[in-house]
């Protein structure tokens, strides 16, 4: 027997049912090995040595896998194809004795028979230039996490975090938030006309000069006035084709940003769908199939013969026109994995309309997206007719536009930005020639005031880490979420916005780490680390350089006297031993209440959360912590009424007898389940607040 090793369980069929019956298939569920949690775990002194430990809630899955290794002929590490897995394949050969310059590595980019059974026969030594890099990125954010985060703790508040990409990803919705807050709009006119040939009307647009504009209504009527008895003359007129490209196949961020907008998609939502689609989703009648390439991925490239089964399929689908006379090649970014594809369906056979209703809801809208997407970046450019005409009155110019499709291209498959926002599309300008004088319809004026940025939102939070260099695709999901989990940032409909917590968190970072909260200090961070992988880059060094700078600024920083502590909140609480109000704390297993009086006064009580009432004695159920730290809930009269769930509270009601519905997460699936009667139902999608069931 031979073993095969990879990260999620939700692979294991769709890898055994290629590899055969020879091959026993083990999932580890991601990470065995880290450095410790409650210490550092890296000896500074000693060329940042890191001190790794088998995780706690690992130790099962680590004897299992001593236990399955001592059974086996041979041993293969399947673990996914980037820094993290090939990181964990090292890992694994060090716990398991494996030498990991022996041929014990097989990598994939797709989970189909074809790319599995290929890598299963060329098996290869594991990448150490990539574990370094990993190991580098991993000593670095420990570093800067475990030292920062107890400056913030004794400055701000406990139970606060920092980290050397979620600090200075947290600054950029701060400092826009701040921009918005304090732009200041300035009041400004538009002036058009609507002109006529040949009983054709159509709208000209005044243009000023550079730097030049209409900045109140006395001016605008002042034009207006010069333009009444002014002659309209045609001076220009310009025609020409215009070429859109087809846009690249998906990298991680361009998927994640286009969910958002097109399927409503948070990032959480997109990156949990996308891994099913890359490990395997149940088909009906077929079992688990794997849609979709590694979707962890800041590469735009695409195998050739992949590229040939798209021009096929353009071809028959859509016709040899949109085929392109030269195959679209895409250029990657610098610093892109380009050992990995761009994201893309396994295979074009299986359309999404073949999987409709096969699926759950949001891997087929996903898996769509994908497609389509794919399908696009590999047609023929989008052409359209484009007229440019000036048009002179008096002293002042006037243009009018239009663009009009010619031939749809790319579009038939996928809408891009470029083209839903173009609002000259379609505008019907009349034959005009140069010298034409035309017919003044009517003037128009408009006051309008100039617009601060957009606020954040999930999709374009990444967008603009990419953009930036901040982080890299499997970070981007995880940094936002920190954000959110610790109060940092909050949502407000789709837009995130900082917290008066994060925006405290932000100013002390940059008043002692003027480095790690620049932008451009962080994206030339991560391009050093990136290097290490190419080989010749010791990794240490890079540490080195960062850590001890970073050092003294920290030394400086816990000795300056400057403190932004968050005020107690005050509760209504009474402390029974001094008569003070007690005050709300954050603890480890969250929120309490405690004498302000501390330390002449310990008394400290547990908030109780009212729930409900209990099922089985009419008391009241309660939110507690068990001595692990996991939240439940449970009957206020405990130990007479032992009643309790891991379930969760929703605020939605039982239909049949009103009581509280309780939400249990069951293999993936979503069950809302009635405290009290026999009702439950799975949840298929959520939308506006309601929950639509089977």
């Amino acid at each position: 027997m031979k073993l095969v090793l990879i990260e999620g369980p939700g692979k294991k069929e769709a890898v055994s049912k290629y590899l055969g019956k020879d091959y026993k298939v083990v999932a580890t569920g991601g990470h065995v090995r880290d450095l410790p949690e409650k210490k550092l775990g890296v000896d500074i002194h000693a060329d940042f040595k890191p001190e790794y430990v088998i995780m706690p809630e690992k130790k099962k899955v680590v004897d299992l896998l001593k236990k399955e290794a001592t059974k086996a002929e041979k041993i293969f590490f399947a673990t996914d194809p980037d820094r993290e897995g090939e990181a964990i394949a090292w890992h694994l050969s060090n716990i398991l004795g494996v030498d990991p310059n022996s041929n014990c590595r097989i990598s994939y980019n797709e989970i189909s028979k074809k790319a599995v059974q290929n890598a299963i026969e060329k098996p290869h030594a594991i990448d150490a230039n990539l574990v370094d890099a990993q190991q580098a990125r991993r000593v670095l954010d420990r570093l800067v996490g475990y030292k920062l985060s107890p400056l913030l703790c004794k400055k701000i508040q406990g139970k606060l975090s920092a980290g050397r990409v979620q600090s200075v990803t947290l600054k950029l919705v701060v400092d826009r938030d701040r921009e918005i807050e304090n732009f200041v709009p300035e009041e400004f006119w538009s002036i058009s006309a609507e002109l006529e040939k040949n009983d054709k009307k159509f709208k000209a647009a005044l243009v000023l000069p550079k730097n030049k504009k209409i900045s109140n209504k006395e001016q605008a009527e002042t034009v207006l006035k010069e333009l009444e008895n002014a002659k309209f003359i045609v001076s220009s007129v310009k025609r020409a084709t215009k070429n859109i490209h087809a846009p690249a196949p998906f990298r991680t961020s361009d998927m994640q940003k286009d969910a958002q907008s097109k399927l409503a998609m948070n990032l959480k939502t997109t990156t949990a769908v996308a891994q099913t689609l890359y490990e395997g989703v149940d088909v009906s009648g077929e079992g688990k199939v794997a849609l979709v390439t590694y979707i962890r991925t800041d590469s735009v490239r695409v195998a050739p013969d992949a590229q040939k089964s798209a021009l096929d399929y353009i071809g028959s689908v859509y016709g040899t026109k949109y085929v392109p006379k030269i195959p679209n090649i895409y250029k990657g970014k610098k610093g892109a994995q380009d050992a990995h594809e761009a994201i893309r369906p396994i295979s074009l056979d299986r359309t999404p309309e073949s999987i409709k209703g096969k699926v759950q809801p949001n891997q087929y809208k996903l898996y769509k997206l994908i497609y389509e997407r794919f399908v696009a970046s590999q047609m023929a450019d989008a052409k359209y007719d484009c007229l440019n005409v000036e048009i002179m009155a008096g002293n002042y110019l006037f243009k009018a536009s239009g663009k009009t499709m010619i031939f749809d291209g790319y579009t038939r498959a996928y809408q891009t930005k470029e083209i839903d926002d173009d609002e000259s599309n379609e505008i019907n300008i009349p034959n005009l020639q140069e010298n034409d004088e035309l017919v003044l319809d009517k003037l128009i004026h408009e006051q309008k005031f100039t617009k601060p940025p957009a606020r954040y939102n999930e999709g374009s939070l990444v967008d603009d880490m990419e953009k930036k260099g901040i982080g890299r695709p499997a970070t981007y999901a995880q940094t936002v979420g920190i954000l959110l989990s610790r109060s940092y940032v909050k949502r407000d409909g789709k837009s995130l916005i900082s917290t008066d917590l994060g925006r405290r968190v932000v100013d002390l970072l940059v008043k002692f780490f003027k480095d790690i909260m620049n932008i451009k200090f962080t994206a030339e961070m991560e391009d050093k680390l990136d290097t290490i992988e190419d080989g010749g880059k010791n990794w240490q060094k890079i540490v080195s350089d960062f850590y001890f700078p970073f050092e003294k600024e920290l030394k400086e920083a816990f000795a300056d006297n400057f403190k932004d502590k968050i005020p107690d909140e005050i509760s209504d609480v009474v402390c029974e031993k001094c008569g003070t109000n007690m005050v709300i704390k954050n603890g480890k297993y969250g929120k309490f209440l405690a004498c302000p009086n501390y330390p002449s006064c310990k008394n400290t009580k547990q908030i109780i959360e009212k729930v409900c009432k209990c099922p089985k004695c009419n008391g009241e159920i309660i939110k507690k912590v068990s001595k692990s730290g996991k939240i439940f809930y449970g009957c206020s009269n405990y130990p007479k009424c032992d009643f309790s769930t891991w379930d969760i509270p929703t605020k939605y009601k039982c239909p049949e007898c009103g009581s509280v519905l309780f939400l249990n997460n069951f293999k993936g699936k979503k069950i809302y389940k009635c405290i009290k009667c026999s009702f439950a139902k799975e949840e298929k999608k959520k939308e506006d607040g309601e929950v639509v069931s089977t």
